[in-house]
């Protein structure tokens, strides 16, 4: 069974890196190309935190992002907590479950900047607490090659890094007409995999979302899967 990852570069490269690292042979195909947004940065002194569920707000945000290096950083997990130090941000708050659950644990209500992609998940504030969003970025979908469309079809295990590619994933299938029940999902976590829709041969979600936590996913599903073909 081949194991595929879909998501944009340069974090296509980074996981086929690590898949190798743990024995992996993931095949890359990025099915989305990430473009920056003109945005219009509000005053920083406005804020008091930097909340960013990707590291694609920091690739992608520009010069003007140094006007807010001051202020911590909420970061939705690690990898873009990663990405924040090293872009000379401080980083305060890890979240391991979404940006709402970071939101939801914080200890003091905050005036947040949020910066964002076009596809975004809405957010609740909590009592006292301001978001207010720019969007710094976009990731435009590309089309599935007609060469991993057959991949597909003769039996595959997907990794998806966002709710977007999983949504634009189930797409792409139903248009050429790839059955669902030929591929398994490894999904970095749960509302993710929801996002996918029903019907797949396997779906599953790393229990915490991080690299490591999904290739161990990946790796377990994919000896599982190899087990029921023989």
């Amino acid at each position: 069974m081949r194991i595929i990852a879909i998501r944009p570069q340069p974090g296509l490269a980074r996981t086929l890196a690590a898949g190798r690292q743990v024995g992996l042979a993931i095949e890359g195909v990025a099915l989305f190309e990430v473009r920056p947004l003109a945005w219009a940065p509000p005053p920083p002194g406005d804020f008091d935190a930097l909340l960013i569920g990707s590291p694609n707000a920091l690739r992608h945000g520009g010069a003007r992002l140094a006007d807010y290096r001051h202020l911590p950083v909420h970061a939705v997990g690690e990898e873009t907590a990663q990405a924040a130090r090293g872009a000379g941000f401080v980083v305060d708050r890890v979240g391991a479950g979404g940006l709402q659950g970071l939101l939801d644990g914080a200890g003091e209500p905050l005036r947040y900047l949020r910066l964002a992609g076009l596809a975004h998940v809405p957010l609740v504030a909590p009592p006292r607490a301001s978001i207010a969003t720019c969007l710094v970025y976009a990731s435009a979908a590309l089309p599935l090659p007609a060469a991993l469309a057959e991949g597909l079809r003769a039996g595959a295990l997907v990794l998806l890094h966002s709710g977007e590619a999983a949504r634009h994933l189930a797409g792409e299938c139903e248009r050429l007409g790839v059955p669902r029940t030929s591929v398994a999902l490894a999904a970095l976590g749960q509302r993710i995999a929801e996002q996918a829709g029903p019907g797949w041969a396997a779906v599953a979600s790393a229990p915490v979302p991080r690299e490591s936590a999904l290739l161990a996913l990946v790796r377990d599903m994919w000896h599982w899967g190899n087990a029921g073909e023989r």
